[in-house]
């Protein structure tokens, strides 16, 4: 069988050896572990490729992320600047493109430690919203880094709700310039990245006022800093936001603009564009100008999952290493990862970090498919896209955040360290709940797109209306079982059947909160009352559906491996994990209209229990077929060696106050000393 490169760490000054109970671990391997990483990176060549890349960057000290953890706000701000500079330098030396696998897998390696991370969200908006010549004009002076570009959306104000935006654009036809400004305190800009001290350019959503008329949020490239000496220009105020729960390196900032003037060229303008004489004119329809969000929606899934992959490689190799307590008294301590509710604890993370490897590459070829189309005005996958994004963003960041700090505890109090690399993971991961859409406002973006298809099933009954609706949500006219067939434990390992169960679900609660509504306005309450009087029967609504498409996404995944019988089983296995255990979480949903019985429920835990044991053989080899490296990880818990309490001590020699001398000693500790000396 094959298996991942080891690629220890050599800045440790004790014995490399692995340590021999995860040594044991790995010695009996059901599956190839390096052909599932070469499954989990898209073929053997991407690995090697992704190797490649990783190879350069570590054997550059300038990357080094040694000592990161011991930085102050300002030093953290800086060395992320500094890599981002380094890699700049490398890329061009190396042939590199902006949008090449090298640069993705370069981005993999560092992630966490780079500076100017808006300054891809600003490039993707402009491709997005802006025409050809924009695009052919500003994309080259990113790319080069001649000017540094941010996304500024959020306001003090308002965030997800674009519509109640409150900077304004107002075109003066006189001068054929926008006039873009913040009339109000809360219309600030206020936390996107990079704007605290780095940017040159912003990329401002705004209120398009022309001819008189609002004619709705448009994006506009504003220059806020000179390109000569980096001072703002006339009419801005810019500067950071101050401290934040984690996210140290990156600068979020604020932006106040006082009637600062852009040429009408600055507008983007592939989906509406303003004549000299004022004249608008619409060329998308009013969710074209959200294209860009979707496109960073879809894009951060990925990232947001390594954040839960990390957390399961670091708090799986700890569960071997760490020993605590007796299985028999008379033998020694146990793994604690052969302990029941620690497989409970950490196995479904892991079959989660798993489940939304294939959920994100699924919608990422979703993307691709339609992107182009939309580009070109064809709208018609759009809001199927839009809502996918908005309900797996949300579900993703918040099954990883919970996902993240579960592994945290699971460590115990070295989970409290930021040695251990996870007080990072968690605090990384918890701002996506918030960035991009605060979660709870797109899971009901989701719910928006529900409702519509199946109040469309209620108007255009017909053999049609099946291939008419989105593929996501054709189960809602899918013939249904009104009671699951389990007979025993095993039927539930069935793909067919939980996928079947989640569908089931999910379209149960979609017509319930359809019944809703529709009871509520005919007691009197208009469509908006009904909606928001209905919001958290929406919300669960959502959830299953997207639990459906994950199970569904994870389960065509596994269609496609028909020649790979060894990864397909242990992929099976974390399938049947995270179907079950999701059924398991929410049981009341299936059990409500009795589509599950009691005893049903049972059959289910005992094949959720049986899996657990299963994957915990496995464990070990699926988190070594993520296949980060060790600087990647940077954590004393994680390395691949398992020599886990040699480097915490180690790293911990390294803290600046064991060399320091300590301030508060001569000011306070020795006074209060002898202060009470006379008195002993």
């Amino acid at each position: 069988m094959g298996s991942p490169v080891h690629r220890v760490s050599m800045g440790d000054t004790w014995s490399r050896q692995v340590h021999p109970d995860i040594e044991s671990e790995r010695y009996k391997q059901t599956f190839d572990v390096e052909r599932l990483t070469n499954i989990l990176d898209g073929g053997a060549q991407d690995t090697a490729l992704r190797r490649k890349v990783e190879s350069i960057i570590h054997s550059d000290p300038e990357f080094s992320l040694k000592d990161n953890y011991f930085l102050t706000q300002s030093e953290c701000y800086e060395a992320a600047v500094e890599k981002k500079f380094h890699l700049q330098m490398l890329a061009q030396r190396q042939g590199w493109a902006e949008d090449s696998r090298e640069a993705y897998y370069a981005y993999r390696t560092l992630s966490g430690s780079l500076g100017f991370s808006l300054q891809h969200i600003f490039l993707k908006a402009l491709r997005s919203l802006g025409s050809e010549e924009q695009i052919a004009k500003w994309v080259p002076v990113c790319n080069k880094f001649q000017i540094i570009g941010t996304y500024a959306q959020t306001e003090l104000g308002h965030g997800t709700y674009l519509q109640g935006l409150e900077t304004e654009a107002t075109y003066d036809a006189a001068t054929q310039e926008f006039v873009v400004h913040s009339p109000t305190m809360t219309a600030i800009k206020w936390w996107p990245g990079d704007l605290g001290r780095s940017a040159t350019h912003a990329l401002v959503q705004a209120q398009l006022i022309c001819s008189g008329a609002r004619q709705g949020i448009h994006a506009f490239i504003v220059p806020i800093r000179s390109l000569q000496d980096h001072t703002p220009l006339p009419g801005i105020t810019v500067g950071d936001i101050g401290p934040k729960m984690g996210l140290d390196h990156v600068d979020n900032g604020f932006l106040q603009l006082d009637h600062v003037r852009v040429p009408r060229e600055n507008m983007l303008s592939r989906f509406a564009q303003v004549l000299p004489d004022g004249t608008y004119i619409k060329l998308g329809t009013a969710q074209s100008n959200y294209l860009s969000m979707v496109v960073t929606r879809v894009e951060l899934l990925p990232g947001i999952t390594a954040e839960l992959q990390k957390a399961c490689v670091i708090a799986i190799r700890y569960s071997i290493i760490r020993h605590q307590s007796r299985l028999r008294p008379s033998e020694p301590e146990a793994k604690i990862l052969d302990y029941q509710t620690q497989q409970q604890t950490l196995l479904p993370q892991l079959a989660t970090a798993y489940a939304f490897h294939f959920l994100a590459r699924s919608l990422l070829e979703f993307l691709h498919d339609s992107h182009d189309a939309i580009l070109d005005r064809d709208f018609s996958l759009l809001p199927e896209l839009h809502a996918l994004s908005a309900g797996l963003k949300a579900m993703v960041s918040d099954f990883c955040t919970y996902g993240a700090e579960l592994c945290r505890r699971a460590c115990g109090g070295h989970g409290y360290s930021k040695l251990s690399g996870l007080p990072s993971l968690v605090t990384k991961v918890t701002a996506s709940c918030t960035f991009e859409g605060e979660n709870t406002v797109l899971y009901l973006q989701m719910a928006r797109f529900l409702v519509k298809s199946y109040q469309r099933t209620q108007v255009s009954l017909g053999p049609t209306l099946q291939r008419s609706l989105p593929q996501s949500v054709a189960y809602l006219t899918a013939p249904d079982l009104a009671r699951c067939p389990a007979q025993r434990a095993a039927d539930f390992l069935h793909p067919e059947l939980y996928t079947m169960a989640w569908a089931h679900v999910a379209a149960r609660l979609t017509k319930d909160s359809v019944h809703h509504i529709q009871t509520l306005m005919r007691s009197g309450a208009d469509e908006h009352e009904a909606w928001n009087r209905t919001t958290v029967i929406h919300l669960q609504a959502a959830k299953a559906h997207c639990y459906y498409v994950t199970v569904k996404s994870f389960t065509e995944a596994l269609e496609k491996l028909e020649s790979e019988p060894a990864v397909r089983q242990v992929l099976r296995r974390l399938c049947d994990l995270y179907a079950l255990h999701g059924i398991l979480t929410n049981t009341g949903d299936f059990l409500h209209d009795g589509f599950l019985s009691g005893a049903q429920v049972d059959m289910a835990r005992t094949a959720y229990l049986d899996l657990l044991l299963l994957v915990r053989k496995d464990a070990i080899l699926l988190t070594d077929a993520f296949d980060f490296t060790d600087q990647c990880l940077n954590s004393a818990l994680g390395c691949y060696d398992g020599n886990v309490y040699e480097r915490l001590f180690d790293w911990a020699q390294k803290s600046p106050s064991n060399t320091q001398e300590n301030p508060a000693y001569e000011k306070y500790i020795r006074p209060l000393l002898q202060s009470c000396r006379s008195k002993l």
